[in-house]
């Protein structure tokens, strides 16, 4: 699996595209330290790197408060600082920019909070549909709805990814990312995303969803 997960990121760090930043090829003016784009790597590698996988959250895509700058989907650098993140040891604790405080994503403070919750925090993988980060109009600190040309380029590194877990429960948050699995023809879970007033759904709809897989595994066990 490691040799796996290394090609899929080699091949994910390679892509460089007009108005978007590639988190593990690119750095930014905003870094305070040189190679962060190798400390990304660093950190996406020991994120997919789970002992036991059993569930793959799919996302949009990457965001300025969260993966441009951890690396990890759903990850801010805050939640980095503290050391909220599984299986990143010796890597949590450094910070890349010279912002004032560490940015902080709302929605990965609400996703991780809910797989805590659920004691699925260290078997979770997360990623995006579209692995790299669209700017929007207000430049490198903002987002954009990715248009159908960069959804359909990250196509093929969604299914690289999933090819790795074959076993793994899969779910996707919000329209984007659930209609990217269906056109694959990957089975998924479709959850609330967080974001606009989502969390009480999201945190629902995860929690539905761990009573499932619970209730699969014990009936696998019997």
């Amino acid at each position: 699996m490691e040799l796996a997960i290394d090609r899929f990121i080699e091949a994910v760090a390679s892509p460089q595209y007009p108005n978007m930043h590639n988190p593990w090829r690119d750095s930014c003016e905003t870094e305070v330290r040189e190679g962060g784009e190798v400390l990304r790597k660093q950190r996406l590698k020991q994120h997919l790197m789970a002992s036991r996988p059993r569930l793959l959250i799919i996302g949009e895509a990457a965001g300025y408060q969260g993966c441009r700058y951890s690396g990890v989907a759903f990850t801010s650098e805050r939640l980095l600082m503290e050391r909220a993140i599984p299986r990143m040891d010796g890597l949590d604790g450094y910070r890349i920019t010279d912002r004032n405080k560490p940015w902080s994503e709302p929605s990965a403070t609400i996703v991780w909070g809910a797989l805590h919750d659920h004691r699925l925090a260290d078997d979770t993988i997360m990623f995006n549909a579209i692995p790299w980060h669209p700017e929007g109009r207000g430049g490198i600190h903002s987002n954009r709805t990715p248009t159908p040309a960069e959804r359909a380029e990250g196509t093929r590194y969604l299914q690289m990814l999933v090819d790795i877990y074959p076993e793994i429960q899969i779910a996707a948050l919000g329209n984007t990312a659930s209609n990217t699995l269906t056109d694959l023809g990957i089975e998924h879970v479709k959850l609330r995303h967080p974001a606009n007033g989502g969390a009480t759904l999201f945190r629902n709809g995860l929690a539905s969803l761990s009573a499932a897989m619970t209730e699969k595994a014990r009936g696998l066990k019997s």
